[in-house]
């Protein structure tokens, strides 16, 4: 009988805590997205002219003086970690899908291999899969009357030297916001989602239940998936193609918070995406939608791993974020060397 009693207290405690996690959504609960769903957000969710026809910024614009001083007053304890993670010099299956990244030292002694000063080259590519980056607004484009354009209707015009408009040279010197990071693994408690795991409004919204915080306008955004501890894990794998992240439903809410930067430590986008069609906008609709529409650059493989822990530790999910551009003539991005302060 005491056995009968203590399996049923055990069995109502684990129930409680059962039910005290949040409930992940699952794809079975959510109707299938189309092509054609994507191209009507394309429309409904633009921000062309929102800032003046000539604009070339997008979603950098709501950070404005004010947004930075209330950033700034997030600084409590000093403390700084590292968003970014640089590109693998070793080759993998999620890198150099964009050319071999190489580091080479300049005049050293073919008798002695010692170089003769401290001086060193470095070549990569901006979108390689290890790399964290910026995409800039030309990165992605949406078709009108037969024509490629570019955020803000601009015509995408590329040749050698890279993006006549909507280049990252034409986006500012940086950010200075308030950081919000959303840690779907914590929430769920796992360590890492697993590839092919989508994020949709709801967990958005239940994470800001669980990290009392509500995500404004202005406010750069970074969803972890756990990508970089999957990958210490059981190693590399190919995250353009197999990735936990973002479902193309959660756009019309990161539209309505107004957000002025999204990133996510693999391509942002769930792969597979699950929109029905062809197309670069039914394979990357939160590519498409956020870069092409709503003007918001990406962050695609931050490094989330350190701001976890440091978030967790103070459980606040909120600092000051920085972050200065590579001001590349007419480039397609810029290497993103972010950092958190607390």
């Amino acid at each position: 009988m005491k056995g009968f009693f203590l399996g049923l207290v055990l069995g109502s405690f684990l129930a409680m805590l059962a039910a005290a996690q949040p409930k992940a959504a699952t794809s079975a609960q959510h109707p299938v997205i189309t092509i054609e769903q994507v191209n009507k957000w394309e429309t409904e969710l633009s921000n062309w002219g929102r800032w003046g026809k000539d604009d070339e910024r997008g979603s950098l614009n709501l950070i404005t003086p004010q947004k930075q001083v209330q950033a700034a007053k997030l600084v409590k304890d000093g403390v700084t970690v590292t968003l970014a993670h640089f590109a693998s010099l070793e080759k993998a299956e999620d890198n150099f899908n964009f050319g071999p990244t190489k580091h080479e030292m300049f005049g050293v002694d073919p008798k002695t291999h010692i170089p003769r000063f401290a001086l060193d080259m470095i070549s990569f590519g901006i979108h390689d899969g290890t790399n964290s980056h910026m995409d800039a607004l030309c990165h992605y484009r949406l078709q009108r009357d037969g024509q490629w354009v570019v955020f803000n209707g601009h015509p995408q015009e590329l040749d050698e030297k890279g993006c006549k408009a909507d280049g990252i040279d034409r986006m500012g010197p940086g950010i200075f916001t308030r950081g919000i990071l959303v840690d779907i693994p914590l929430m769920r408690g796992v360590d890492y989602l697993e590839p092919g795991t989508p994020i949709y409004p709801e967990d958005l919204e239940a994470w800001e239940k669980y990290a009392h915080v509500k995500i404004s306008s202005g406010d750069a955004v970074f969803v972890r998936t756990g990508r970089w501890a999957r990958r210490e894990k059981v190693g590399p794998w190919n995250v353009g193609r197999q990735a936990a992240g973002l479902d193309a439903s959660t756009m019309p809410w990161f539209k309505q918070r107004d957000i002025s930067v999204l990133g996510g430590d693999g391509v942002n986008d769930v792969q597979p995406s699950g929109v029905q069609g062809q197309g670069e906008a039914a394979g990357r609709p939160v590519h498409t939608l956020t870069i092409a529409v709503l003007g918001v650059p990406l962050v695609d493989n931050a490094y989330l791993e350190d701001v976890a822990k440091e978030c967790a530790k103070r459980k606040r999910w909120e600092f000051l974020t920085t972050a200065q551009f590579m001001r590349i003539p007419g480039g397609t991005a810029t290497p993103f060397n972010g950092l958190a302060t607390f």
